[in-house]
């Protein structure tokens, strides 16, 4: 609860005894006045009317003795107020009648006087009871006052005692810690708990002396050093370092960053980098993906930043401190910094470092390495080639009959041979997919096809194991947009693997099937299956999943080289989950 709301409900509470004391007096100072009223209403006019008819009586002689007894009577006869009174109100009326009629009797004067001096008794008994009544009423108003008061007092005394102190401590204890800050002594805490705003002012203060704590016992030319120090260690590097703040400000560029960008790093020094990049091409590159962030620095939450730890391969130009310049290749990184400010437990948005890291060298050992390998695989066809010829010509009887022995030496070599020349055109297409200079020819292709040459490449090596094809083809299927080669040598690559792993005398499932806007291919086996450890990985290339005898099988390219050649006709491929036994692998590509 705020102090606020703490001293507005103590002043509501004060104002309400108030209002209980005030109401509580005017009620009974109200009862008082009821009770005074009714005596002089009901019983002190009744005892005038009564004397003024007794006096009445004594002057009969006078002529206006009779009117003036007549003229109270009927006052009397309209306050009559107690029991008994009215009886006799009439029995002076009946008597006084008779007096008026001429008949002047001395009894019938008394028995008057008798009436009258009934109706007096009456009263004055009335009035002696009602001022009891009244005394008894004024008695309890002062317990009850007294009661309340006294209880009023003791909570204002409480308020009047407790709630200065309530105030003036904690404001006293911040005068004190105050003072010994400003004696330089930082480690002065405040120690009182609160939920309102001393409580916020204490925490405030406490950190407040955290910090100036922190900062009397730092070592200001132990801070300098540090970071001279990372300045020369930004000077050194050989990568490209470039840092802006969380305003996107440009902090600081080094070098490198500096003779990429191809301008003076001290005329960018402090300013908005948006408005640099739009003279600038690079830098507008290098910091686009900062650009794209939605969320603004008032609204993100911590610790979500964009673009961290992402990674781009740039082609730069790199004019060489030495003057011998050419187009380099750089990995772009971005980070987003974040920091824990001192005496806070949230983390805040502190700015970005953008890395250029220069991989020119190993992106020169990889295009040497796809070269080799192309050339190295082109260059082995025609040797397999010219083996396959002799083969075939071997294995002509027109050139003379072989033995059983020499047969079966004739057929190895010539496994060997369509192994070779399966490992080359592996190579050559891993070579043109690392150059990205994969060539497509897209047509619409009927799907049943792309199964049916499929099948037909490899039914004798099926047959060798007596494994049969299930072929689920619906329809009326819609064709595909394809290179009708590259899905092909996909298909029969999944096929491959699929028999390869297939026990004797099994099958293996051909599907098809629309998706959405799409047509699904998918081969399954009922094989041993992929482990699960492995079934993220198996499209990487050069890895070997383990095989029956838990040794890797294959090259290891493969199923890396039907990812790429799906990905660039804009399919998807990918492993069936929850498939027991076997394994299933499968792609999609668009509807023609």
């Amino acid at each position: 609860m705020t102090l606020k709301a703490k001293i507005s409900l103590s002043l509501v509470f004060l104002f309400s005894i108030i209002l209980v004391l005030g109401g509580l007096g005017a009620f009974y100072l109200n009862r008082l006045s009821l009770d005074s009223q009714a005596i002089l209403k009901d019983n002190y006019i009744s005892l005038e009317f009564v004397s003024n008819m007794q006096k009445a009586l004594n002057t009969l002689d006078d002529p206006d003795a009779l009117p003036d007894f007549d003229a109270n009577l009927k006052k009397e006869e309209a306050n009559v107020t107690e029991v008994g009174e009215q009886d006799a109100a009439s029995a002076v009326r009946r008597e006084f009648n008779r007096l008026r009629s001429g008949t002047t009797d001395r009894m019938a004067i008394n028995r008057i006087r008798q009436h009258l001096f009934t109706i007096d008794d009456l009263n004055r008994q009335a009035i002696a009871r009602k001022s009891k009544i009244a005394e008894q009423t004024a008695k309890n108003a002062l317990v009850w006052l007294g009661a309340i008061g006294t209880l009023c007092f003791l909570v204002v005394f409480s308020f009047v005692i407790n709630i200065p102190s309530y105030i003036a401590g904690p404001l006293r204890d911040l005068t004190r810690g105050i003072k010994q800050i400003a004696s330089r002594n930082f480690e002065e805490r405040l120690h009182f708990k609160s939920s309102d705003e001393f409580g916020e002012l204490a925490s405030s203060f406490n950190s407040m002396a955290q910090k100036l704590d922190e900062y009397e016992h730092s070592s200001l030319a132990r801070v300098l050093f540090e970071k001279k120090r990372i300045d020369t260690l930004l000077q050194i590097m050989p990568d490209g370092i470039i840092g802006l703040d969380e305003k996107r400000r440009i902090l600081f560029i080094n070098p490198v960053a500096e003779r990429l960008l191809g301008t003076d790093r001290q005329q960018f020094v402090g300013k908005y980098a948006p408005d640099v990049a739009t003279s600038n091409d690079l830098l507008r590159t290098l910091i686009q993906d900062i650009m794209a962030d939605p969320i603004s620095e008032e609204s993100r939450p911590a610790g979500q930043l964009p673009s961290d730890g992402t990674s781009n391969l740039l082609k730069i130009y790199d004019p060489d401190a030495n003057g011998k310049g050419k187009e380099n290749y750089y990995a772009k990184q971005i980070h987003a910094v974040e920091v824990t400010p001192t005496g806070e437990t949230q983390t805040v948005h502190a700015g970005y470092v953008i890395v250029l890291q220069n991989i020119t060298s190993y992106k020169e050992l990889d295009l040497a390495k796809t070269n080799f390998i192309a050339t190295v695989s082109h260059e082995l066809k025609t040797p397999i080639s010219a083996i396959k010829m002799s083969l075939k010509l071997l294995a002509d009887k027109r050139l003379g009959s072989l033995n059983e022995e020499q047969q079966e030496l004739v057929g190895n070599v010539e496994e060997s041979a369509d192994r070779l020349l399966r490992l080359t055109g592996e190579l050559l297409n891993m070579a043109q997919v690392e150059s990205g200079q994969i060539q497509l020819q897209i047509q619409s292709v009927n799907p049943a096809e792309l199964l049916n040459v499929a099948i037909s490449a490899l039914k004798t090596q099926a047959e060798q194991k007596h494994i049969q094809f299930a072929l689920t083809i619906p329809p009326n299927l819609p064709f595909v947009k394809a290179d009708p080669d590259k899905a092909s040598w996909v298909l029969i690559n999944f096929l491959s693997n699929a028999i390869r792993h297939s026990p004797s005398e099994s099958s293996i499932d051909l599907t098809t099937r629309q998706v959405g806007d799409q047509i699904e291919f998918s081969v399954r086996d009922y094989g041993p299956g992929l482990q699960e450890e492995y079934r993220d990985r198996v499209f990487d290339r050069y890895f070997k999943a383990p095989g029956l005898n838990g040794s890797p099988s294959g090259t290891g390219l493969g199923l890396a080289i039907s990812k790429e050649f799906i990905q660039s006709m804009g399919g998807q491929i990918g492993l069936l989950p929850e498939v027991r036994p076997g394994a299933a692998f499968y792609f999609r590509l668009a509807i023609a």
